[in-house]
């Protein structure tokens, strides 16, 4: 069971979710950790270093929504980097990354094997979440050689704080993109949203899947009615 910790390594509980929603802070994983990280802590950390329109870095290899990408074409890579951005046309959206670690069940091996701004480390210490981003507004780094084995897809999700509480959806956003860079920094893949749904509060943007031994990237771009504590349980995390 998961009590969603604030910046920390605690279980995840459904209070802890929602908690975290309010404080971002250490603690457990609860609905209501989630949640009041989703409310202190976004508003601490996002609300003072989140500004509502960010220029767009250069998008290089451009892919569609839909499409499966090699990313080892010139040889086995060590470590990546999802670096994730967006704008806002609604200032109350405050919008968070998270992935998630899945086995080959497409379930999370672990209730603390997924990582955002209140858990920012994978047990094994191969995915970490990172808050400043540069010229995009999160990253979240994996280090293959550190990677769990028993992983086999990770899967990046944005998701809006508090979205219910205020009514807000994906219709609110635009330029939402990521970008996957190798060790030199050099971009690999990247996908930009074309398409918001005003029914959607969280958004699996893209993926990293295992496929005969070698790393690729899926854009996804479909989304769900839910908030953090809804996709730890759509992932498998058992939230308190």
């Amino acid at each position: 069971m998961v009590d969603i910790p604030m910046r920390s390594s605690a279980p995840v509980t459904r209070q802890t979710v929602l908690s975290i929603n309010e404080r971002k802070v250490e603690g457990a994983k609860t609905t209501r950790t989630i949640t009041s990280i989703n409310h202190t802590s976004s508003q601490a950390v996002s609300n003072a270093s989140t500004p509502a329109s960010k220029p767009l870095p250069p998008l290089v290899h451009m892919v569609q929504k839909g499409q499966k990408t090699p990313l080892e074409n010139s040889g086995k890579l060590t470590s990546i980097k999802a670096c994730l951005g967006w704008n806002v046309k609604n200032p109350a959206c405050d919008v968070d990354v998270s992935a998630f670690l899945l086995g080959s069940s497409g379930k999370v091996i672990g209730d603390s094997w997924f990582v955002f701004y209140g858990q920012t480390e994978s047990p094994d210490h191969s995915t970490v979440f990172h808050a400043d981003g540069g010229a995009d507004r999160e990253i979240i780094s994996v280090d293959f050689t550190r990677l769990d084995p028993s992983v086999a897809r990770i899967v990046f999700v944005l998701t809006i704080n508090e979205a219910f509480e205020k009514n807000l959806n994906f219709g609110m956003l635009e330029d939402a993109y990521i970008r996957i860079m190798d060790p030199a920094g050099t971009e690999l893949v990247s996908f930009k949203m074309d398409e918001y749904y005003t029914n959607v509060t969280s958004m699996m943007i893209g993926e990293l899947y295992l496929h005969n031994g070698a790393w690729k990237f899926n854009a996804i771009g479909n989304g769900v009615a839910k908030d953090l504590a809804g996709l730890c349980s759509l992932y498998g995390v058992q939230v308190i």
